[in-house]
């Protein structure tokens, strides 16, 4: 076991009577429950926490006013990634915000092309409503007799709009797409984004959350995006895409129901305990499904790696052949987060749309 004391110096703009907290991956520090561990106030200039914690842990955490919206900020409009550390000896980790993200914070970026809003999507057998966020193509305003292949994108809240997004920063999925539209390398598609909810790991999962999740994509999210806009709604020119958990039930969305999904992008998948045997145990018939994968080398991208490389081995062993309806991608310098996927999206986009 090591001792690893973190210790924050608020800035000038924390409110008189907050408190400051920690919480990260480890139950004495909350389980990323936001508000559950407070750091002891040593003085108006001086908080800390020390916790026990076994060496060779990678620990990672956040510091917050006890919400997610009261993150601490150390960048101008960007709400940072998870603080990590492996876990070697006794640790003394100083933290210094220059603010945070409810008192002066303005995500970075915009959005580009025109999005629609709608609200509220609720589907028997999930706990909550969500929101889906639409981005429509350069043309789709100025030909009306147009339709298009759709994208179904996982953690919506994240991909479009930097106001929305977990860390202040989207994937700039609207500008990597309308790039590669307007150079001529890729077809225009609509993108939809489904927002998850406080059950997203449970939802993201091969569990009856995750199945009832797929159902409420394929019965009322896609019937209501086929009905609203203009869309070419076979299986051909459907596809969907997702980071971590959202890799892991994008691939499981193609795989169960490849009448419905021609095409998945599995960005830092979770793959994650025996998914494989999915893979491994199948006898059936081909199922005519194309495969993006790909990966980072730092922090949480590294533990993925063994589930990332099981998947892939399992897949070529059934005739998945790379180049063709297999294409794996490893970035060893990237992190598990926004930035990692918007600097690599330009891949799987053109994987499954290029031209």
């Amino acid at each position: 076991m090591a001792n690893v004391t973190v210790n924050v110096v608020p800035p000038a703009s924390t409110p008189i009577g907050d408190s400051i907290f920690i919480t990260g991956n480890h139950p004495l520090v909350g389980n990323w429950d936001p508000g559950l561990i407070a750091l002891s106030k040593k003085s108006d200039s001086l908080w800390s926490i020390t916790i026990d914690l076994p060496k060779g842990f990678y620990f990672e955490f956040k510091i917050s006013r006890g919400s997610w919206n009261k993150q601490a900020v150390y960048k101008l409009a960007e709400i940072p990634s998870n603080i990590a550390l492996t876990v070697s000896n006794d640790t003394t980790i100083n933290i210094v915000p220059i603010d945070w993200q409810d008192l002066s914070f303005i995500a970075a970026g915009g959005i580009v092309g025109t999005v629609k809003y709608h609200n509220n999507f609720y589907s028997e057998g999930l706990k909550y409503s969500r929101d889906v966020i639409v981005w429509l193509p350069p043309s789709y305003t100025e030909n009306d007799t147009n339709r298009y292949p759709v994208l179904y994108m996982h953690d919506g809240q994240n991909i479009i709009d930097p106001s929305t997004s977990f860390i202040g920063f989207d994937w700039h999925v609207d500008e990597i797409a309308d790039s590669l539209i307007r150079y001529g390398k890729m077809k225009e598609i609509i993108i939809v984004g489904i927002y998850n909810t406080p059950d997203r790991r449970e939802e993201y999962d091969d569990t009856e959350l995750g199945r009832a999740y797929m159902k409420f994509i394929i019965n009322k999210v896609k019937p209501f995006i086929d009905s609203n806009y203009r869309t070419l709604h076979d299986r051909k020119n459907t596809a969907t895409m997702g980071s971590s958990m959202g890799g892991l039930i994008s691939f499981l969305l193609a795989w169960n129901y490849p009448e419905i999904f021609s095409q998945c992008a599995c960005l830092s998948p979770a793959f994650m305990g025996n998914i494989t045997s999915l893979v491994e145990n199948y006898t059936g018939a081909d199922k005519e499904i194309r495969i993006y994968m790909d990966n980072g080398g730092v922090g949480l991208e590294e533990r993925l790696q063994p589930g990332c490389e099981a998947m892939l081995k399992s897949l070529r062993k059934i005739g998945f052949i790379d180049g063709k309806n297999l294409l794996w991608f490893r970035d060893p310098d990237a992190e598990h987060n926004e930035h990692a996927w918007a600097e690599r999206l330009w891949r799987p986009l053109l994987f499954m749309f290029g031209k």
